[in-house]
């Protein structure tokens, strides 16, 4: 049973005139003749009953009709969702993130993929360093990240969303806590909180340096899975960390105070991350919504 016999059969049934139904699918009546008897040898039953003055179904007609008529619905379904696809209408985008620093980006792309493209779902993956983001991307296993790095990575294409500077926060009552500016070498001896070495934090990298260039490896006395923990423990006075600006203005944490770092007064910048050869129409659409959702801000010339 192939679907242009059920769509000649539903045209018969319907009009209930070989005529009529030849001239709705634009065939000649003798062809349309044909496949309805080829449908009922493949059946093996007679759906017509011909008379010379008129053409009514058979109880096996009656029984095809709903099935026919379902059939043909679903594969009109399946040709408009492939469409669609192909359109990029619908069809889903994978994102990864890190935490704290970039919740308002995914939120604010979020807010407008919904509103432009309500058949695209972006499926969202947080706590995403940046090693592990940026490989997830380039195996194919996310479509998009927000990734910090000091080195371009091959295959990738990418815009800046932010400008973010390094700061150290202390708990309230710390001996540097009223300074107006601090350096990582004043802090040799003091214990740090950080996130995890692995796998592959930007900010846990850019910490190593900064006490590296500071002439001292830095006493880590805990760490933590995300920038909340990692802020709740400073506030809790376990110790101090070294982060981005951006992570703790979207923490919502008291006890704590953010500290201008001389290490600081270099920018870094958040970038919106991509395979270059990505062919997912969904995730041009996306693209499209970050210009405005996620627009890049003003930056130094020669920075791309």
């Amino acid at each position: 049973m192939e679907l242009h016999q059920l769509e000649a059969f539903l045209a018969v049934a319907e009009e209930l005139h070989f005529g009529r139904a030849a001239d709705r699918l634009h065939v000649a009546q003798p062809p349309l003749s044909r496949t309805i008897k080829q449908l009922e040898r493949d059946l093996g039953a007679h759906l017509f009953e011909r008379t010379t003055r008129n053409v009514r179904l058979t109880g096996a007609g009656e029984a095809l009709l709903e099935p026919a008529r379902q059939a043909l619905e679903s594969c009109r379904t399946a040709r408009r969702a492939v469409q669609s696809a192909g359109r990029g209408e619908t069809g889903r985008v994978r994102m990864g993130f890190a935490g704290p620093s970039s919740h308002l980006l995914v939120g604010q792309l979020g807010r407008l993929v919904r509103e432009r493209h309500p058949g695209i779902e972006l499926s969202l993956q947080s706590t995403t360093y940046a090693t592990e983001g940026l490989r997830s991307v380039i195996d194919g296993n996310l479509d998009l990240a927000i990734v910090r790095w000091t080195v371009e990575p091959p295959g990738i294409s990418h815009r800046i969303v932010t400008v973010e500077r390094y700061v150290l926060v202390v708990p309230n009552g710390h001996r540097l806590a009223k300074r107006k500016l601090v350096s990582m070498a004043e802090c040799r001896d003091e214990p740090f909180v950080a996130l995890p070495a692995d796998p592959g934090s930007s900010v846990r990298d850019a910490f190593a340096r900064a006490t590296h260039d500071a002439g001292y490896a830095p006493n880590i006395v805990q760490t933590a899975p995300d920038s909340w923990t990692v802020m709740a423990l400073v506030a809790a006075g376990v110790g101090i960390t070294f982060t981005v600006d951006v992570a703790v203005s979207n923490v919502v944490q008291d006890g704590i105070t953010v500290l201008p770092l001389r290490e600081g007064r270099a920018p870094t910048y958040s970038r919106l991350a991509w395979r270059k050869a990505d062919t997912n129409p969904a995730l041009r659409k996306v693209l499209r919504a970050s210009d405005e959702a996620l627009p890049t801000p003003d930056l130094p010339a020669g920075v791309l």
